[in-house]
């Protein structure tokens, strides 16, 4: 019976099969298609039946069924383009009831569109264009006067519109001639270098820079598929309640229609390389869709949170160029969250439970046998629970819901006896992430919840509990973490490098956190523009860490004032030396770009070059240095030939550390000599030492005991750390 009723709205014998595959489909399709046989008879016609299949396939709420099928078989709806403004309106209406006068207007329900209007709007598109008409004939992009005319007569027929453009176009130029019939030549596209391609935009101070498609411009068109703000509602798997119209109502009140986001780290560690894409999608969202993003601190554990994180953090943010609309903390909210806690109990939504936590940790743990203790029993029992009365895991307040990992009931409080940095001993008891997040994200009306992949099996359980209290709702939207091959982020496991001595703190150079890459030198921008060639994805990202490093040498090479150094001295005396005193020699600090100034090298009798620049017998190829080979000293223009070659016994001092991750990971040079245009150099000063690398003003330097970190080599080298 129902492969007669599909076949007979005119569906093919294999397409009418494949919709009964379907069952919640086929329901609905029977539904329409008997629906509208009680209007229109037994018999419906090919475009009634294409209607209401496609009613039944792309509405989201069946409940509205009934009410566009109705439409449909008054002949009211006669087009797919008014049933896609139908269907776009009952998703963007979800409450009940439907304003019909609006609705109609919105779907186009009574406009007649004349053959008189058609040819009217045909012929002043055509006029517009009749030189580039008249210029290049039948080579002219026709869909473009379609487009135009379609879209001063939005709800004419497409196939009356097309008929009318071929007949005026036809009328104005004539029968096609055989140049007419001759392919248009392609003009060939200039194509961009390999290196042009990768360029990306740098994001400074927060503000987008000139290039390429930067991160900035991906969220842009990210924002595409994002709602708008007000229009959570319209997002896949958004919960819609009574109330859900009026508490968007007011959050637009209070935003003003502004996007906002958060960034909320936990206070327990310093960021590292993977926030930097958590920090730039948070922060740049906001910013490239003109709104605000909050710095949230989660500091619900106090056992791991010590004031140095909290700093970093904020240090972090800002040194990548962005400055947070507000910073808040969890803990400013701990007796709201509280005041939600008893009515959760209240409303039957949540209770105190006694189950170990051993005993409700995995996938399948037994349901607790308090799960429906009376609410004026959880209530007190929670009150003891603030009150000290119950040990650390002796009880927790559990909230009544599944995830969607099958995890059943999640803890939203549980007893801690930790002083708080911020609250000091007022709380006991401390929230959980599960019930902290979305509460956090509601009370600072948040607008898109971004976050990472892992945490898209709590969207459903954020939605739950902002319902179950009746409080507004935001959106949760998930992204691909960013990961670096070779690299330990693990809070944990630095911490454990930390203790054990392998790595001197959480800056140490060797290490991928914020502050670490920072000291080795490289520039906020690199890192923005390496978030930027991750680019926005849903799917994880795991990357290696020479793609960082080629950014860092985009924007050092552009930055970093160039001098000379030597890693393993090698003493020239020049015997005929052309002056009896040091000579001062002008270096520029960008050779390719002298208008960006020179500093001053004193030339002396007496010089050092690499110990590898000089050998007593050179091999054939050898470029550099030695008997019967002279060289060229750079900037001087003088050339040194070798007279003689005095041996002295000396003894030079490396320091070799070892790091779980690679041996020899730390390599200390202390004969290492750099020229005199460096000493007044701050830390964190940036050059480039010619033909060794970038390198960085370590924070260790003294007076006359500089400290330098080589960022990156000039090359790709995988040889060289």
């Amino acid at each position: 019976e129902a492969l007669g009723l599909f076949t007979g709205i005119g569906l093919s014998e294999a397409k009418a099969r494949e919709t009964l595959r379907n069952g919640t489909l086929s329901a609905l399709l029977r539904r329409a298609v008997l629906q509208a046989r009680s209007a229109l008879g037994p018999a419906l016609d090919k475009a009634t039946g294409t209607l209401l299949y496609n009613a039944a396939a792309r509405l989201k709420d069946p409940k509205h069924l009934g009410f566009l099928v109705g439409y449909i078989a008054r002949r009211e709806i006669l087009t797919d383009l008014q049933l896609s403004a139908a269907l776009e309106y009952v998703r963007s209406h979800p409450l009940e009831p439907l304003d019909v006068a609006d609705f109609e207007r919105a779907c186009g329900v009574g406009v007649c569109v004349t053959p008189e209007q058609i040819e009217e709007a045909v012929e002043a598109v055509i006029n517009k264009h009749r030189a580039e008409l008249l210029a290049e004939r039948y080579h002219f992009n026709m869909g473009l006067l379609m487009g135009e005319a379609r879209s001063q007569l939005r709800w004419a027929d497409g196939k009356t519109i097309k008929n009318e453009v071929d007949l005026q176009v036809l009328h104005l130029l004539g029968p096609k001639t055989e140049a007419d019939l001759e392919k248009k030549p392609k003009v060939a596209k200039a194509r961009l270098a390999p290196a042009e391609k990768q360029k990306v935009a740098v994001v400074e101070n927060g503000d987008m820079g000139t290039e390429t498609k930067s991160l900035l411009e991906q969220l842009r068109g990210e924002a595409l598929k994002f709602h708008k703000p007000g229009e959570n509602y319209k997002t896949e798997g958004y919960v819609v309640t009574p109330n859900t119209m009026a508490l968007l109502k007011q959050h637009l009140a209070i935003t003003g229609g502004q996007v906002r986001t958060r960034f909320p780290p936990e206070p327990n560690g310093i960021l590292h390389i993977g926030h930097a894409k958590a920090i730039n999608f948070n922060f740049g969202y906001a910013k490239a869709n003109g709104g605000v993003c909050f710095l949230r601190y989660d500091d619900t554990n106090p056992e791991k949170e010590e004031e140095k994180y909290f700093t970093a953090i904020r240090e972090m943010v800002e040194w990548l160029g962005y400055q947070p609309y507000a910073v808040t903390h969890a803990s400013d909210y701990f007796d709201q969250l509280y005041t939600w806690a008893l009515e959760l109990i209240c409303r039957g939504q949540a209770y105190v439970c006694h189950q170990k936590v051993e005993e409700i940790k995995g996938h399948n743990p037994p349901p607790s046998p308090w799960r429906d203790r009376p609410v004026e029993e959880s209530l007190l029992l929670f009150e003891d629970m603030r009150k000290g009365k119950f040990g650390e895991g002796e009880a927790t307040l559990r909230m009544k819901l599944v995830m969607e990992d099958g995890k059943m009931d999640p803890v939203a409080y549980r007893v801690k006896f930790t002083p708080h940095h911020r609250t000091g001993d007022k709380w006991c008891i401390y929230p959980t992430y599960d019930y902290t997040h979305c509460l956090c994200d509601s009370i600072e009306h948040i607008t898109h919840s971004l976050c990472t992949k892992e945490f898209q099996a709590r969207r459903s359980s954020y939605f739950w509990l902002c319902n179950a209290l009746d409080v507004y709702c935001p959106v949760q939207w998930e992204y691909g973490r960013l990961n670096l091959l070779y690299t330990v982020v693990s809070k944990r496991k630095i911490i454990r490098l930390v203790e054990t001595g392998a790595v001197r703190d959480w800056d140490d150079p060797r290490l991928f956190t914020l502050t670490a890459l920072r000291r080795r030198g490289f520039p906020p921008e690199a890192i923005n523009n390496f978030c930027a060639r991750v680019g926005v994805t849903v799917a994880q990202a795991t990357m290696e860490p020479h793609l960082l490093e080629a950014c860092a040498r985009e924007v050092l090479n552009e930055q970093a004032p160039r001098a000379m150094a030597v890693l393993e001295p090698l003493k020239v005396t020049i015997t005929n030396f052309p002056a009896p005193k040091a000579l001062e020699v002008l270096v520029p600090n960008f050779p390719a770009d002298e208008s960006r100034g020179f500093h001053k090298v004193p030339f002396h009798q007496t010089v050092y070059i690499e110990e590898t620049d000089f050998r007593e017998e050179a091999d054939k190829g050898y470029k550099r240095l030695a008997p019967g080979q002279p060289v060229g000293l750079r900037h001087t223009g003088y050339v040194i030939t070798v007279q003689n070659v005095i041996k002295v016994c000396g003894c030079g001092h490396r320091c070799w550390l070892s790091c779980p991750s690679c041996q020899d990971s730390l390599r200390v040079v202390h004969n290492a000599l750099v020229d005199s245009s460096v000493r007044s150099a701050r830390p964190f000063d940036k050059f480039q030492f010619e033909r060794l690398g970038y390198f960085s003003v370590d924070p260790d330097s003294e007076e006359g005991k500089m400290v330098f970190n080589r960022t990156v080599t000039l090359k790709e080298d995988p040889g060289k750390a």
